[in-house]
C-alpha cells in the first residue's frame, strides 16, 4: 500500500507565518483561480482521479511557500498521490511550465535564501537551473584585455541605452 505523510507537516499556524513572509507574488499565486484552472485542467488532461487533485495542490502550494523544492516536486507526486512515475513526470512539466515558471524568479529567491523550512533544503539545482535561464553577460566583469584597453586609450562603447552621468 502507499505510505502516505512523507513530507514534514506544519501547523496552520507554521504555514501562515511562513506565507505571510513570501513575496506577495508568491502569496498571489498560491491562491490564484488562475492557477487553480491551470491545475484541473491539467489533472484532467492525464486522468488523475477527483481525489489525488487536492494533495496534487497541496503540494504544488508547499513548492510555492518554500517547504518542498521544486525538483523535488515530481518524486513528492507520484509518491504522494500514487501516479505513475511517467503520468508525475507529466504532469510535473505542465506545473512547472504554467504555475511554477512565472514566479520561477521568487521561487529561486526564497529556495536560495532560506526562507522558511527551505533553508535545510538542498537548493543548488535550482540556483544551477536559474543561472542556466539568465542571459550570458549578466553580473559578468569586462575581460582584463577589454579593462586594458578602456585604461590605456580612455576609450569606451557608447552606450545609447544608459542615461548620461550628471
Amino acid at each position: 500500500m502507499l505510505q502516505k505523510q512523507t513530507q514534514p507537516q506544519y501547523t496552520k499556524e507554521q504555514l501562515w507565518k511562513l506565507y505571510d513572509n513570501l513575496p506577495p507574488e508568491l502569496q498571489e499565486a498560491i491562491f490564484s483561480s488562475e492557477n487553480s484552472e491551470q491545475l484541473d485542467a491539467v489533472c484532467q488532461r492525464y486522468g488523475v482521479a477527483e481525489n489525488q487533485i487536492p494533495e496534487t495542490a497541496k503540494l504544488i502550494g508547499r513548492v510555492l511557500l518554500g517547504v518542498l523544492p521544486p525538483e523535488d516536486f515530481p518524486a513528492a507526486l507520484e509518491k504522494e498521490t500514487g501516479l505513475k512515475k511517467e503520468t508525475a513526470k507529466q504532469i510535473t512539466h505542465e506545473i512547472n511550465r504554467f504555475i511554477f515558471a512565472p514566479v520561477k524568479d521568487y521561487l529561486a529567491q526564497i529556495y536560495h535564501l532560506g526562507v522558511g523550512a527551505a533553508e535545510s533544503a538542498d537548493t543548488s539545482k535550482l540556483k544551477t537551473q536559474t543561472e542556466k535561464t539568465e542571459a550570458p553577460g549578466i553580473n559578468e566583469e569586462a575581460s582584463p584585455a577589454v579593462e586594458e584597453k578602456i585604461k590605456t586609450t580612455g576609450e569606451t562603447k557608447n552606450d545609447s541605452y544608459r542615461e548620461p552621468l550628471k
